[in-house]
C-alpha cells in the first residue's frame, strides 16, 4: 500500500518531528543530568559537532532549552531545560525503563535514577483523573481530526 500524502493528524508525529531527530533526546538527557556545556554534550553523546549545534539551535528555537553565556572570551554557552523541556523528563525516564527491561533484561544497567524517597525511580503512567495505572485495554481512542476515524480517513 502506498504512503498517504495526507497522513493522520497526530500530536505524536508533531512531537517526533522536533524531538525525534537523531541525538535530540540524548541532548535532553544530558541537559537534564546537568551537562549543558557544548564540550560535555559532544563527549557524552558522541554526536558530530555540526549536527549537535543544529539540534541545540532547534531545541532552543522550540522553547525546550535555554541558552546562556558562561564565558565571554571565548564566548561559550550552557544549555538548560525550560519548563517545557522538563516536562519531557518523564518521557526519558519511561524510555529508559523500557530499555532497561526489554533491551538489557534488567541487568548491567548503565544508570539508576534515585527518587527523593531513596528508592530507584520506576515510572508508572497513571490517569490524572482517577490516579489508576494506565493499561492498553483501559484506553479508547476518539479521533478529533475532521475526516478521520480510528481505522483511518473517512470515505470522501
Amino acid at each position: 500500500m502506498a504512503a498517504s500524502k495526507d497522513p493522520r493528524p497526530c500530536s505524536i508525529a508533531d512531537a517526533l518531528a522536533l524531538i525525534g531527530e537523531k541525538y535530540s533526546l540524548l541532548v535532553l538527557r544530558e541537559v537534564c543530568l546537568g551537562n549543558g556545556r557544548f564540550d560535555q554534550l559532544v563527549r557524552n553523546i558522541g554526536a558530530p559537532r555540526d549536527i549537535l549545534a543544529t539540534r541545540l539551535r532547534r531545541l532552543v528555537d522550540a522553547g525546550i532549552l535555554t541558552k546562556r553565556v558562561y564565558s565571554e572570551r571565548p564566548q561559550r554557552f550552557e544549555y538548560r531545560p525550560t519548563p517545557a523541556g522538563l516536562e519531557l523528563e518523564p518521557v526519558l525516564m519511561t524510555l529508559k525503563e523500557w530499555g532497561d527491561r526489554h533491551l538489557r533484561g534488567g541487568v548491567d544497567l548503565p544508570m539508576v535514577v534515585e527518587h527523593t524517597c531513596g528508592n530507584e525511580m520506576v515510572p508508572v503512567v497513571t490517569c490524572r483523573a482517577c490516579g489508576e495505572p494506565v493499561h492498553h485495554e483501559d484506553l479508547t481512542a476518539h479521533p478529533q481530526a475532521e475526516g478521520w476515524t480510528v481505522t483511518g480517513p473517512t470515505a470522501a
